[in-house]
């Protein structure tokens, strides 16, 4: 999973892709990234903490984490072992689905945090439970199984109304909004160019602020400087030609 997805998950016919993810992992800790996929997280031990678009949550073992399409997001993981499915919903387009239609329109948005102690939602959780484990067999009928379990997910979600559409996104912070569409700016910057020199003007620059304030915003919507997020992605690519 790359820092915005360089290819296509999984391939042409079957576009769902699994990760998992130990402290052993070149990629242990999530660097914010975003794509226009969308991307299912459960923790299996310790915990994680997430940032999506500016909104940080801790999610414990037991935990569901779903990331809509275009969210920025970044994960600080503790003691944690942690999965991800990355998917495209397009796939699984269903003519005539309000909802199906407004997610892939982006004027629906599936709730974001579904907690492992919360028996209404246990129904859910043990859907993805059955989409992870069907990933990691690769059964002769595993594909089958994953787009049918995604399915019941996406109809649990629909049923029970876990999910939010654009009209209550308006009372979101603006500023923030217009923080995460700078950073979004800069990532895919650095993704493209990156076996280039940059300068902190270049990223900057690309972010559309002043040099003077570029350092200070990166480092608070990242926690990390411009310079340790370019070598950590520098160092991720590299392994990845390995």
């Amino acid at each position: 999973m790359s820092y915005t997805e360089l290819k296509q998950p999984g391939s042409a016919d079957f576009p769902f892709a699994l990760y998992q993810i130990d402290r052993n992992h070149p990629k242990y800790e999530m660097a914010y990234h975003w794509h226009a996929e969308h991307e299912i997280i459960r923790v299996l031990a310790g915990s994680l903490r997430i940032t999506l678009n500016n909104r940080e949550m801790t999610a414990q073992a037991g935990d569901l984490i779903y990331v809509n399409s275009e969210t920025v997001h970044g994960a600080v993981p503790n003691d944690c072992v942690y999965e991800c499915i990355v998917y495209t919903p397009g796939f699984l387009s269903m003519p005539g689905s309000d909802f199906m239609d407004g997610l892939l329109n982006h004027s629906i948005f599936v709730k974001e945090f579904f907690s492992h102690d919360d028996p209404e939602t246990a129904e859910l959780r043990y859907l993805a439970d059955e989409v992870f484990t069907a990933m990691d067999a690769e059964t002769a009928g595993y594909r089958f199984s994953v787009i049918g379990d995604v399915y019941a997910m996406l109809g649990w979600i629909a049923d029970h109304g876990a999910y939010e559409e654009q009209l209550a996104l308006q009372f979101r912070s603006a500023r923030d909004e217009k923080n995460v569409q700078k950073l979004k700016r800069v990532l895919t910057f650095i993704r493209t160019s990156y076996d280039q020199q940059i300068t902190l003007h270049d990223m900057a620059e690309a972010a559309g602020v002043s040099p003077q304030y570029f350092c200070a915003f990166f480092k608070t919507m990242t926690e990390k400087s411009p310079t340790e997020y370019l070598n950590s992605y520098r160092i991720e690519r590299a392994c990845r030609k390995l």
